[in-house]
C-alpha cells in the first residue's frame, strides 16, 4: 500500500468514526461508565504482538465465515492501524462496556447444545467470541477499520481457550475482553497469544509457540 494512500484513507476514517460517535455514543455512553478510562491510561510506549505464519483457525470460525462471510472478509485498502483520537477511544471504550453488560454470558454447550459455534448472539446470549464478533461489528459500523480489528486466540487464566478482540492501534495492540471492560494492553492481560486472523487474507497467523486450543467455548 502506497503511504500517501494509506494517509488518507486513515484520516477519512478517523473523520467517519468522529461522525458516527457523534450519533451512537449518545446512546452507549448513557450508564456506560465509558469516561472512567482514560486515553491517557495506556502506556507511552506502544507494544505490537508480532504476527508469524498461516496456521489452522477455529473450526467454528470457518462455519461462521460460511454464514457471515462480510464479517471475514478483508480489504487491503483499509489501514493496519487505528488511529486513536478522543473520539475513537471514546467509541471503544463506551462500546467495549456496553456490550459486556448487555449480553447474557452462557457457554455453548448450555446455549445450543453444541461444543462451539461463533455467531453476532442475535438472541442476546453468547460466550466469548460472540461478545468480541459483536464489538467488531458495531465498531466497523462506525467506521473503524476492520481490518484492524481482529478475533485472537489465547490460553486464559485458567488454562483454557478464550476468544478476544485485539485492535492494533498507533498506541499498541490492545484487547477487549467480556471477562472484564478494562481496555488493557495486550502484555497487561495475563494470556498465552496463540493465533488471530490475518491482517491480509481470509486465514489466520501465528502468535506463539503453546499448543491451539481446538474451542473457545469458555464464557
Amino acid at each position: 500500500m502506497r503511504y500517501g494512500f494509506s494517509q488518507r484513507f486513515s484520516a477519512r476514517t478517523v473523520r467517519r468514526a468522529a461522525i458516527g460517535a457523534a450519533t451512537l455514543l449518545a446512546g452507549l455512553l448513557a450508564g456506560s461508565g465509558a469516561g472512567a478510562q482514560t486515553l491517557a491510561s495506556l502506556p507511552t510506549v506502544p507494544s505490537a504482538i508480532s504476527a508469524g505464519v498461516q496456521t489452522r483457525p477455529i473450526a467454528a470460525w470457518v462455519d461462521f465465515c460460511a454464514t457471515y462471510a462480510g464479517e471475514c472478509a478483508v480489504n487491503t485498502v483499509e489501514p493496519t492501524q487505528i488511529t486513536l483520537t478522543a473520539a475513537v477511544w471514546s467509541a471503544i471504550v463506551a462500546v467495549n462496556r456496553r456490550v459486556n453488560k448487555s449480553l447474557v454470558a452462557v457457554t455453548d454447550m448450555d446455549h445450543l447444545h453444541v461444543a462451539d459455534r461463533w455467531d453476532l448472539a442475535e438472541d442476546g446470549s453468547g460466550d466469548c467470541e460472540d461478545f468480541q464478533l459483536l464489538k467488531r461489528k458495531l465498531l466497523a459500523e462506525m467506521g473503524l477499520p476492520r481490518r484492524a480489528m481482529r478475533m485472537t486466540v489465547v490460553i486464559d487464566e485458567k488454562g483454557e481457550g478464550h476468544a478476544v478482540l485485539t485492535l492494533i492501534t498507533d498506541r499498541g495492540d490492545i484487547i477487549l475482553d467480556n471477562k472484564t471492560s478494562a481496555i488493557l494492553p495486550w502484555r497487561q492481560t495475563g494470556y498465552t497469544f496463540i493465533k488471530r486472523e490475518s491482517q491480509d487474507t481470509v486465514a489466520w497467523v501465528s502468535l506463539g509457540r503453546a499448543m491451539s486450543p481446538v474451542t473457545t467455548a469458555n464464557r
